[in-house]
């Protein structure tokens, strides 16, 4: 058995890996104007893998820690965080807690636009 350390590690990497070349193979075939494709793609993509992750753990006993942390803290994270955020947003779903589902989802995106902006506003600010 690896280290959990390890199976996140060699998951991440294949997962970033994994995105950057979607993400360039899909700016090449979409060749983007305005809209970020290759992202957006690679979003989707690590969800939908995500959900389908999701119902094998539930239904799969094999599906053990090792595995999760390998495919969903490893390659899934290094793919798309976007991806851990879809199920946790789910998770809140599935519960049954709307509002704090919405309200995550929301102020995820919102306040973490926000707060890149003024790290970047401050920063070329400082820098200039």
């Amino acid at each position: 058995m690896l280290h959990p350390l390890l199976l996140v590690a060699i998951g991440g990497a294949l997962g970033s890996m994994a995105r950057y070349g979607l993400s360039a193979l899909i700016v090449r075939q979409v060749n983007p104007v305005d809209f970020p494709w290759g992202t957006f793609g690679v979003n989707i993509l690590g969800c939908l893998l995500a959900g389908i992750f999701l119902v094998a753990a539930e239904q799969l006993p094999a599906v053990n820690q090792e595995a999760r942390l390998f495919i969903v803290t490893g390659l899934l994270g290094g793919f798309t965080t976007f991806s851990a955020f879809g199920i946790e947003t789910l998770s809140l779903i599935r519960r049954g807690e709307m509002l704090i589902a919405f309200s995550y989802a929301s102020l995820s995106v919102i306040i973490g636009v926000c707060a890149m902006w003024l790290a970047y506003s401050t920063i070329k600010a400082i820098l200039s």
